[in-house]
């Protein structure tokens, strides 16, 4: 009961009229700045930081949250009306999002995304409320041995997104890990795979310039090359009878996502230095994998919209989790959300909720809050997101193109990162053409660099002995599950094999 009238208190704090404003703003700035390309939450919250030193402290953090909600929202927007990301936490969303799309139901899709988000922030929000200080000492516990059987886990679910040609998906897993691994040693500082000696690479690859060339200037070569003999589909006009039966669809048919993705969300957010991405990621693996349709995924199902779009809001609230009990940032944009916190004068840690309690409990009233602000503003916004899409694609086309080469160079400010989407742009077309699984590469060049480096941090703690992975609590029970999924497909193509062979 305590525990509802501290929210209680914080909620009024979030309703005062100054908070509610300012939630209401930074919701729709965040929407749009999560639906261009190349911003994203990251950028968003540190270009408008300056802007929270006008306001109080408890009205600034609650502007950035509400920033941060919108853009989870809003990256769904130009992936499944565009296939053009708008932040690397909506990239799974093309995955189904845009098939959707170019069969005329952008509408559904963007439906669903809006309900997912809005279900994946609620729960979130309420096992944030009821276990914060208990779920922080969790997510402490996990040190690199966890973390890697983890991203092994992921790893696993890579093999079912590739369909049943298992060599080229794991080739396109071995590209992604690659491509991640390009630029300075992580643990050693020395530079590797430097093609050429170009000094662009030293940077590394970025995620965000492979998703934009993969799925902005990739997306954009593939539908002019099936269009050339298809007549283009006109979007229906949106109404709102359209968008009542499409919620009552997107909940019949999302529902399973949406459970996966709230619960993986929350809990692979609060570990530090994973964030929305991973979760995004890994809750579309999984979901896949426990459908009863799977050959589905990567068609055009609402599944597939509602796993990762869940994921990454449920992530965002998570990721807050260990910045304001142990101060340890749980993303990128959470960084920055710290730093405004010391500026602002106040120390994250177990104490705050004792010495800042009105600051806190605000700030946790304000996620229920702008949970709902977005939905509706983003419910509000979709008949303008339907119109985009009746443009013809003649004119959408150089819209893509346009805003995949502005979204690069905002990220980066790097003339060679554009260089790069081009290039990444033509080649995944050529994948694409060649029946190759793009999504394996794109996931393992976001998990390789986590990966990687938590996997020679285990190795240096236990002096080279890999049993550290099976011994540890709970590193053993997540390396065995991830085992058996990464063995499991290879054991039905023999057994399929095997039954070829009687047949003939």
């Amino acid at each position: 009961m305590e525990i509802l009238s501290l929210l209680g208190s914080g909620m009024l704090v979030a309703l005062q009229p100054l908070n509610l404003l300012l939630i209401l703003i930074g919701v729709t700035v965040g929407l749009f700045i999560g639906a261009m390309p190349g911003l994203g939450s990251v950028n968003g919250v540190a270009i408008l930081l300056p802007i929270t030193f006008l306001v109080p402290p408890s009205g600034a953090i609650i502007f950035l949250a509400a920033i941060y909600y919108g853009a989870m929202y809003g990256g769904a927007i130009s992936s499944i009306t565009l296939g053009i990301p708008g932040a690397s936490t909506a990239v799974a969303t093309t995955f189904d999002g845009r098939p959707l799309a170019r069969q005329g139901r952008a509408s559904l899709a963007l439906v669903t995304a809006a309900l997912a988000s809005f279900v994946g922030g609620t729960v979130a929000n309420v096992i944030f409320t009821a276990f914060a200080p208990v779920l922080a000492s969790v997510a402490l516990s996990f040190g690199p041995p966890e973390i890697f059987a983890l991203m092994l886990l992921a790893f696993a679910t890579f093999v079912g997104l590739g369909g049943d040609d298992i060599p080229k998906t794991i080739l396109s897993i071995c590209l992604g890990l690659v491509l991640g691994a390009v630029g300075f040693d992580q643990i050693s500082g020395a530079p590797r795979l430097v093609l050429f000696d170009i000094t662009g690479f030293l940077q590394g690859i970025g995620f965000l310039v492979l998703a934009i060339g993969v799925y902005g200037i990739g997306e954009m070569l593939w539908t002019i090359e099936q269009s050339r003999d298809e007549a283009e589909s006109t979007p229906p006009k949106m109404t709102a009878r359209g968008m009542v039966a499409d919620a009552a669809e997107a909940t019949r048919r999302g529902w399973r996502g949406t459970a996966i993705g709230s619960c993986i969300g929350f809990f692979v957010g609060i570990l530090p230095a994973a964030g929305a991405t991973p979760a995004s990621l890994m809750s579309y693996g999984v979901a896949k994998m426990m459908s009863r349709n799977p050959q589905d995924y990567g068609r055009g199902t609402p599944d597939g919209v509602a796993a990762p779009e869940a994921a990454n809001n449920s992530a965002s609230t998570g990721s807050m989790l260990p910045m304001l009990t142990l101060g340890i940032p749980g993303s990128p944009t959470t960084a920055i959300l710290l730093g405004g916190m010391v500026i602002w004068g106040l120390t994250p840690g177990p104490r705050l909720f004792i010495e800042e309690s009105e600051f806190v409990w605000g700030l946790i009233g304000s996620f229920y809050i702008s949970n709902i602000a977005a939905l509706i503003i983003n419910l509000a916004f979709i008949p303008v997101f339907i119109w985009m899409l009746r443009m013809p694609f003649t004119i959408l086309a150089p819209m893509i193109f346009v805003l995949s080469v502005a979204g690069g160079y905002a990220a980066t400010r790097d003339m060679f990162d554009i260089w790069l989407i081009l290039i990444f742009g033509i080649a995944a077309f050529v994948l694409r053409r060649l029946d190759y699984p793009l999504a394996p590469a794109v996931l393992a060049i976001v998990l390789g660099p986590i990966a990687e480096p938590t996997l020679r941090q285990s190795l240096l703690l236990s002096q080279g002995d890999p049993s550290i992975f099976f011994t540890r609590p709970v590193a053993g029970p997540i390396t065995v599950i991830a085992l058996i999924l990464i063995f499991l497909p290879l054991v039905k193509l023999l057994q399929r094999g095997r039954k070829a062979d009687k047949t003939t």
